[in-house]
């Protein structure tokens, strides 16, 4: 064993988890509408471009959260990649609280809520879903999009404070 390598005896699932923390990610909000017609939204980490042809992303929902029964019944979902201004936002969509959109500027798209300020935004069909242990994936459609210029958000080891700068990642 080299002096860098870390063996540990925990659990595997604690094992895999910590292994995960240090896999960099952007995160993303995920909105859709409930069905008695109130916007809900999640933080995601697990997201990625899954076609080109046609355009579609793949996100990825726990079982526990509270906008996950929304999501697998909606026709609709928004994907809001956000930018390094808006570790607020992230941690708000992060949080259990009540009214995640109270102190967000946000408008419908159809039947997607979108975030105004996030600086990448996809309107999404659902066109696959499937459960596979403990979380709901999500295939969507790309109907929509909008890009902005912005610096990411990073998530890496459990801290979405990260910044990219430079050649390197830094956290503030």
């Amino acid at each position: 064993m080299t002096a860098t390598e870390n063996v540990t005896a925990a659990p595997p699932a604690a094992t895999f988890t910590d292994a995960m923390s240090r896999l960099v990610s952007g995160l993303a909000v995920v909105t859709t509408r409930q069905s008695g017609g109130r916007p809900c939204g999640l933080l995601v980490s697990s997201i990625c471009s899954y076609s080109v042809d046609p355009p579609s992303v793949l996100v990825v929902v726990d079982h526990a959260s509270r906008c996950r029964e929304p999501l697998t019944h909606c026709a609709e979902f928004g994907v809001h990649v956000l930018g390094s201004a808006q570790e607020r936002t992230a941690r708000t969509f992060a949080s259990r609280g009540a009214d995640k959109f109270a102190d967000i500027a946000w408008e419908w798209d159809g039947a997607v809520p979108r975030l105004c300020a996030a600086p990448i935004y996809l309107r999404c069909t659902v066109t696959a879903m499937f459960d596979h242990g403990d979380h709901t994936i999500l295939i969507g459609e790309v109907t929509r999009t909008e890009v902005r210029e912005a610096e990411p958000l990073v998530f890496y080891r459990r801290l979405f404070d990260w910044r990219l700068r430079g050649n390197g990642v830094r956290q503030l």
